[in-house]
């Protein structure tokens, strides 16, 4: 657990307060937040990254203020990540009287934790859970249909509410000082990171995350972060906005470097701020909650997505993402667990749909041992139809709902986890998961026969609860302490 005590002189922070191009958001009558809408240069031309365009400002002033003189806020670079949020969370902060649209995006979906090695809602260490993050709460309170999630397996929040004590989602405008453009060149927060201070966003994360989590919150914390990706090189396509406004910020801030130097800072700029601003909040909210379960939804990415090649589709996951992945230990290491997407693209031809899910779990899993002693729990995030366009639940759809759950999910549910206990205390003891031995048997499936008594596992091998060894999970193995762990 992190320490909330300064720690000694000599350690350095991950993250000093360089300076981040900002000085003081307070100023003017436009406090805490900076929305300003880009227009023409007037004395330079368009710039361009990589063929797309973004517009320059008036004056770029309106975006990021002046240009940075000396140290800008922050917290002392000595201090620890604990230290730094305890501090941020003891400045009793308080936001500046925004409005905020919360917008909350009608998605059913479940969660699957496929590999929950920890103790998940105050429970024992499960081989399989789901848990219910569906805005359903309006099918019994207004329609009066009642969906027996309990009685299926299913873990839901308190009178099944979208946010709650076992599931909460921050989405970009619910913590701290998400960076972002707008559809219309708007930005947001500064709308890049280089463009946040960083301990103001911490000191507003904290307050967000008080007023939302009771004491002893040990549900899952899903930050939902998805306009840009921490690394430079994977903002292609529509996210590469941000690679123009990194290079537009880096010609204001280093008018006399050179085209090549002004972009090399873009991307180090980037990337360093990119980094803090996801490493940070993640430490600060496993400080403040240490027993939640704290990571971004989408993450870690897999790249497999169906562009309507069939002849040629493996559901591999791309090289690039891969590779990106292993760049991104620093954010493994600050997760708690895993939250990939196994959202099925809604014109994925079915013999596909099981390509698809496999090798998003299994980079899923290769990188849930990156940085940790033990692998991190992966819970998937799955769909159970597409998007709605409405912003409720309908008395018809929650009757459809309520019968997809008796008919089809909830016996599902009931005979996976049936069959992962079983299978847990068979092979393992009960100290593990039962783990395809060979990725490739995909025509085996942890299931009980149709009679419902167990089913043969010679296809599973373990892997170990922490605090256990062996082939089955069967010798007990002290904890490491941190400097046997690293």
């Amino acid at each position: 657990m992190l320490s909330h005590t300064r720690p000694e002189s000599s350690f350095r922070s991950p993250h000093p307060q360089t300076p981040r191009f900002v000085t003081h958001w307070e100023e003017g009558g436009n406090r805490g937040r900076r929305d300003c809408r880009l227009s023409r240069w007037t004395r330079e031309p368009r710039l361009t990254v990589g063929g797309v365009g973004i517009e320059g400002v008036k004056s770029v002033r309106e975006v990021w203020g002046s240009r940075p003189r000396g140290r800008i806020l922050g917290l002392p670079p000595s201090w620890s990540r604990g230290a730094a949020a305890a501090e941020v969370a003891d400045a009793g902060f308080h936001p500046w009287g925004m409005t905020m649209q919360l917008g909350l995006a009608l998605v059913l979906g479940v969660t699957l934790c496929l590999g929950c090695g920890r103790s998940l809602l105050r429970a024992p260490a499960r081989p399989f859970s789901v848990l219910w993050n569906v805005p359903s709460a309006r099918c019994k309170n207004r329609f009066g249909v009642p969906l027996p999630l309990e009685a299926l397996g299913i873990s839901a929040n308190r009178g099944q509410h979208f946010h709650g004590q076992n599931v909460t989602i921050f989405y970009k405008n619910r913590l701290g000082f998400y960076p972002y453009l707008g559809p219309r060149g708007t930005a947001h927060n500064g709308g890049i990171p280089q463009a946040v201070p960083l301990d103001r966003h911490l000191a507003r994360a904290a307050y967000q995350i008080r007023r939302s989590l009771w004491p002893g919150f040990a549900g899952l914390a899903v930050l939902d972060w998805e306009e840009w990706c921490p690394l430079w090189a994977g903002n292609w396509g529509r996210r590469r906005v941000y690679r123009a406004a990194s290079w537009a910020w880096a010609q204001w801030v280093f008018p006399n470097l050179d085209p090549q130097e002004q972009l090399h800072k873009a991307r180090v700029g980037f990337e360093e701020a990119a980094r803090a601003l996801m490493e940070d909040t993640l430490w600060l909210g496993r400080a403040l909650q240490p027993h939640g379960l704290w990571g971004f939804y989408r993450f870690p990415a897999c790249g497999n997505g169906w562009h309507g090649t069939a002849s040629n589709y493996t559901g591999h996951c791309h090289a690039a993402a891969l590779a990106r992945n292993t760049q991104l230990r620093w954010l493994w290491a600050a997760s708690s667990a895993l939250f990939p997407s196994i959202y099925l693209p809604p014109r994925l031809p079915p013999a596909h749909h099981q390509a698809f899910v496999r090798y998003r779990l299994e980079e899923a899993f290769r990188v849930a041992v990156a940085g940790h002693p033990h692998p991190l729990p992966v819970l998937a995030y799955a769909r159970l139809t597409h998007r709605s366009s409405g912003r409720f639940l309908s008395q018809e759809k929650c009757w459809h709902l309520h019968d997809y759950l008796l008919g089809t999910l909830g016996p599902y549910v009931i005979n996976v986890t049936r069959a992962a206990v079983a299978c847990s205390h068979q092979r393992c003891h009960g100290h593990g998961r039962c783990a395809w031995q060979n990725p490739g048997q995909l025509e085996v499936f942890l299931h009980l026969q149709p009679d419902g008594s167990p089913g043969a596992w010679e296809s599973f091998s373990c892997r170990c609860y922490q605090g256990w060894a062996g082939p089955t999970c069967q010798e007990p193995r002290p904890e490491l302490g941190p400097k046997e762990a690293t």
